[in-house]
């Protein structure tokens, strides 16, 4: 279940959205963003057992996906 912060975050995504752009994105939305994210990132949970070594190891694939991009840009 999702604490206090993280709702008002995910709200927080929703009304950046809708004041900048006019578009309405709903919890699926964000959710769908964030997952096609992480496919894309070929995220894997391969030796995660827990919340904390999940966020570590997005972190670190967000971190080289990032790299990589860099490294294309002539």
């Amino acid at each position: 279940m999702l604490d206090r912060k993280e709702v008002e975050f995910l709200d927080k995504l929703k009304n950046d959205a809708l004041f900048s752009t006019g578009h309405k994105l709903s919890y699926n939305d964000i959710l769908k963003g964030l997952v096609d994210l992480a496919i894309d990132a070929h995220l894997s949970a391969e030796n995660v057992d827990s919340v904390e070594k999940l966020e570590k190891k997005m972190l670190e694939k967000i971190k080289e996906t990032l790299e990589k991009i860099k490294g294309q840009k002539p």
